[in-house]
C-alpha cells in the first residue's frame, strides 16, 4: 500500500462555511473531470469520507475540515500514483477555489 497523498488546503471562511461548500464541491468538481467519478461521499462530525474511481482505478481517502484549513489525504492505487502529482495540484486548485471567500 502507498503512502497517501496529502494536501492542505488554507481558508478563512470557519468550520461551518466550508463544509457546507464541500458538502456539493466533490461532486460538481468531479464533473469537471471527465475520467473521475464520485462513488462514495459521507460525512462523519467534519470529516468527509469518499471513493473516487478514475481510469478504471479506485482511490479512497477523507477531508478533515478544520476552522481554518481543510487536510485532504488520498490512497492512490498502484496504477494511478503516477499521477499523484498531477492529482496534488488539482486537489489544491479546485479546493482553493471551492473555499475562497466569496
Amino acid at each position: 500500500m502507498s503512502a497517501p497523498l496529502i494536501v492542505s488546503i488554507p481558508h478563512s471562511l470557519g468550520r461551518e462555511e466550508a463544509m457546507r461548500r464541500l458538502k456539493t464541491g466533490l461532486s460538481r468538481a468531479a464533473s469537471h473531470v471527465p475520467i473521475l467519478s464520485v462513488e462514495e461521499e459521507r460525512w462523519e462530525d467534519s470529516r468527509m469520507v469518499f471513493r473516487v474511481r478514475a481510469l478504471g482505478q479506485v482511490a479512497h481517502g477523507h477531508a478533515d475540515v478544520a476552522d481554518d484549513h481543510v487536510k485532504v489525504e488520498v490512497t492512490l492505487p498502484f496504477l494511478l500514483q503516477r499521477f499523484a502529482e498531477m492529482a496534488q495540484a488539482a486537489i489544491r486548485d479546485r479546493g482553493k477555489l471551492l473555499l475562497t471567500r466569496k
